[in-house]
């Protein structure tokens, strides 16, 4: 994110990028040539770019199988990013990953998964290597109202919680898990806060859709992991417009309440970040040119680009060592 521009004017910018290259991989997706399945944060990017706003790069991300909000807000790179969706060579895990297993160390995006709370022990893992070797940076944990319902979540909470790790458990609440409603998961009145403040984590919760309120929380937050007083828990209140897993609206299915899509359609994450960015008409349509630019390109370079080598389908089965990496 560029920090020389307004601060909200930088999120607003990114969160631009986020929703008009996730419009872009909608478009483009019934063409078959990206064949990895693919999960959209349409209607969630305030939550991924008010939270990484309060993020170093040295500062660690993992993230989950809706990861491309996440990667762009931490910094990742678009080329690589739609070359990894197209499984080309240029991508940012070499075209093996896809959509749900991005990883680009050079922007401290470790790692996400496609297994619902696979990623929390290892952002919590991270956290505890940072602590060991006195490093002064922060590990954020990505995570959905789903993934508070695993029971990994409570064992890494758990554990983060007892060593007072310098980690930011970020979750986003969209109502929803898969097509369970958190009504039907939870009993009535329970508050996902009062779950983390039960384990022992500092909890708050936000408004998902309010980028600068996000950041605000986001830092106070971070500030609080990097004086040494343990995790904390950061509830954001948001909304997934599109279907769980595709390009394509799904409230036809019936699974959401009436005008529920809607209501949050209405509160609309980017259009107030531009209301309270107060951006001119011709900043913001500079901004969608510079956007919708970067977003062809993209495109180009990954069909253009080739697959991985044949040769190489057996690189990278194991790790390779950290040491010396931040």
């Amino acid at each position: 994110m560029n920090t020389e521009l307004n601060p909200a004017r930088a999120r607003l910018e990114r969160m631009l990028l986020i929703r008009r290259t996730e419009e872009a991989i909608a478009r483009a997706y019934p063409d078959q040539r990206m064949r990895c399945p693919v999960h959209l944060s349409i209607g969630q990017e305030a939550a991924a770019v008010g939270v990484c706003s309060a993020l170093e790069a040295s500062d660690q991300a993992v993230s989950t199988h809706r990861s491309h909000a996440h990667y762009l807000a931490k910094g990742g790179d678009l080329d690589a990013l739609i070359a990894e969706l197209h499984g080309k060579a240029s991508g940012c895990c070499g075209g093996r990953g896809g959509s749900m297993h991005l990883s680009d160390r050079r922007v401290g995006f470790l790692a996400s998964t496609a297994i619902v709370g696979n990623s929390i022990p290892v952002g919590v893992g991270m956290a505890l290597a940072q602590q060991r070797r006195g490093l002064h940076g922060v590990s954020c944990v990505f995570l959905g109202d789903g993934a508070v319902e695993e029971g990994v979540f409570y064992e890494a909470a758990n554990f983060a919680a007892v060593h007072r790790l310098p980690v930011l458990f970020a979750c986003e609440n969209n109502l929803y898990s898969v097509y369970s409603p958190l009504s039907k998961r939870q009993p009535q009145g329970r508050a996902l806060t009062a779950l983390a403040a039960g384990i022992g984590l500092h909890a708050v919760s936000v408004d998902g859709n309010d980028a600068e309120a996000v950041a605000d929380a986001a830092g106070t937050a971070v500030a609080h992991l990097r004086e040494g007083r343990g995790p904390v828990f950061l509830e954001m209140a948001t909304y997934r417009w599109l279907e769980h897993c595709g390009p394509f609206d799904d409230d036809h299915l019936g699974y959401r309440p009436a005008g529920e899509l809607q209501r949050w359609q209405e509160r609309d994450p980017l259009q107030h970040q531009i209301r309270v960015s107060m951006v001119s008409d011709d900043w913001l349509e500079d901004a969608e040119r510079r956007v919708s630019q970067r977003i062809r390109h993209a495109f180009e370079q990954a069909l253009a680009a080739p697959f991985p080598a044949p040769e190489s389908a057996f690189d990278g089965l194991y790790a390779t060592a950290l040491e010396g990496q931040p």
